[in-house]
């Protein structure tokens, strides 16, 4: 009977010890839990955006004008210096004619200086000289008989009067050759009425080219607005083109993500019209501010390869990739507390206690991150949803679902 008294003491005690866990665990409080997993996980930053065109150009009249012809539609392709709109133009054209009339007459006046002025006003010279001389002679032979007694005083008056009039002839004539010269004023004149003249052709030229409305660059048509008929006048837009060359998008990050992005990070995007074409974009802008009413950042992204399905103004998902890892230990983002602080942490669940774990942080995917020191794989996590803390009795409850964000997204590349 006594080995039987013993046994059974040790068997009362076991129970008793087992009994009294039971107490303590059925006041312990249940809690979910995710456990560290080794996984895939891609950093990225997500956001939505709209493509755009390098240039958006609105299309004008400069003048007031009647629209003669409108020669492209909405979603026409055009190159530059094609003809979009011609306004009315026989004003323009009459005036080109006229200006060009005048610089016809200005061009024959200056050849008419050259070739027929300038030489007669040489000759005139060599005929003044000769009458200068001969009248030269006359007085001083006329001075002479004066003097003898042959002719009266009067008849040397008339000589030295002759004289003089022949001395100013030749000054005149002189002058006047010298105006006719290459450089002389005659010529300055003549070649400033051509400039005058071809200065009025191209103003003329540019008021006619003002009314034939050419595309500036290779170009798609997105919207007209004139039909011919219709009265164009300054500031009103006629047709909006989108310039070719490249496409963009336009998108706002939101302002906690600023330190993860980076000139040249690469990205992938879908139009939410084609969700199943995926396509490459590249981050090639940040904003130097941030927009203080919507707590936004202004990125541009460029698509180096556009797919044909893309038009301008489409709505398009980025997701802007920063880095990626095959094999990591990986957690709910909801599970890590105080993320973005300088000292990220976890409720862990260890011997039925919920124990504060201090952690480090990698890659941050949308949803999960890495733990790269703290935890083990497969240890139990208590996420930020339940009321547990730091020292709590708890026990496992229901496995929580992992996070959505611990999957790459569908249109990201692996």
């Amino acid at each position: 009977m006594k080995p039987f008294f013993k046994w059974s003491a040790a068997g009362l005690a076991a129970v008793a010890v087992a009994a009294g866990w039971f107490v303590v665990a059925s006041r312990a409080a249940p809690v979910q839990q995710v456990a560290v997993a080794r996984t895939g996980i891609v950093q990225s930053v997500v956001a939505t955006g709209r493509l755009n065109a390098p240039a958006r150009i609105d299309i004008g009249a400069e003048v007031t004008a009647t629209v003669l012809e409108v020669r492209v539609r909405e979603g026409d392709r055009v190159q530059a210096g094609q003809l979009l709109v011609r306004l009315s133009d026989a004003e323009a054209r009459a005036a080109l004619q006229q200006a060009q009339a005048a610089l016809l007459e200005a061009r024959g006046r200056a050849a008419e200086q050259a070739g027929v002025t300038a030489p007669v006003a040489a000759q005139a010279v060599v005929q003044a000289e000769a009458a200068f001389t001969a009248a030269e002679r006359d007085h001083q032979r006329v001075r002479e008989l004066v003097a003898q007694g042959f002719f009266s005083q009067q008849r040397l008056d008339d000589a030295r009067r002759l004289l003089d009039t022949a001395r100013s002839a030749l000054q005149s004539a002189r002058v006047q050759a010298q105006a006719n010269q290459p450089r002389g004023v005659q010529q300055a004149l003549a070649q400033a009425r051509i400039g005058q003249a071809e200065a009025a052709v191209g103003i003329a030229r540019a008021r006619l080219a003002r009314l034939a409305i050419a595309s500036p660059v290779d170009a798609l048509v997105l919207t007209r607005s004139v039909e011919p008929g219709a009265m164009a006048q300054p500031g009103h837009v006629l047709l909006t083109l989108a310039a070719q060359g490249g496409t963009r998008i336009d998108a706002n990050v939101d302002e906690k993500n600023l330190r993860l992005l980076r000139p040249g990070m690469p990205a992938r995007a879908l139009a939410d019209a084609y969700p199943g074409q995926p396509f490459d974009a590249r981050l090639a802008y940040i904003a130097p501010s941030v927009d203080a009413q919507r707590g936004t950042v202004e990125v541009r992204l460029d698509v180096p390869d556009p797919p044909a399905f893309l038009r301008p103004d489409m709505t398009v998902s980025v997701e802007l990739v920063g880095g990626s890892k095959a094999d990591a230990l990986v957690l709910p983002a909801g599970a890590v507390r105080d993320a973005d602080r300088e000292a990220p942490w976890v409720l862990a669940l260890r011997d039925g206690r919920a124990l504060r774990v201090p952690v480090k942080l990698g890659l941050r995917g949308v949803g999960a991150v890495e733990i790269t020191e703290g935890l083990q794989p497969g240890e139990a996590v208590i996420p930020q949803t339940e009321k547990a803390l730091p020292g709590d009795r708890v026990r496992p409850g229901a496995q929580a679902a992992p996070a959505k964000g611990m999957e790459t997204p569908a249109f990201i590349s692996r």
